[in-house]
């Protein structure tokens, strides 16, 4: 069952919470890595800077399969996620 997250959570939060899910996945993990170039220890490093958390919305919003696991996986609904890539300034869907 999901449940709504308060209105006003950051997007940026939201986005690392939806990093920490796709990285966890054993299908999303490994395709994210390699679209984006980066290893772990480069994702670890990176993963706060606004670039990574762009991509990674990006990502999500680039395959509905992918953003409604992830939106499952963290308690949200999917509009929660969208928001945040839109806020996050990603690419226009």
């Amino acid at each position: 069952m999901q449940r709504d997250r308060a209105p006003n959570n950051d997007p940026a939060v939201l986005a690392l919470q939806a990093l920490a899910a796709v990285a966890g996945d054993e299908a999303m993990g490994p395709r994210f890595l390699a679209l984006t170039g980066m290893d772990v220890a480069e994702l670890r490093a990176q993963a706060g800077q606004p670039a990574t958390l762009t991509a990674l919305m990006d990502f999500l919003m680039a395959n509905e399969a992918d953003l409604l696991a992830t939106a499952q996986a963290l308690g949200v609904k999917p509009e929660a996620l969208a928001g945040a890539a839109r806020a996050l300034g990603g690419t226009d869907w």
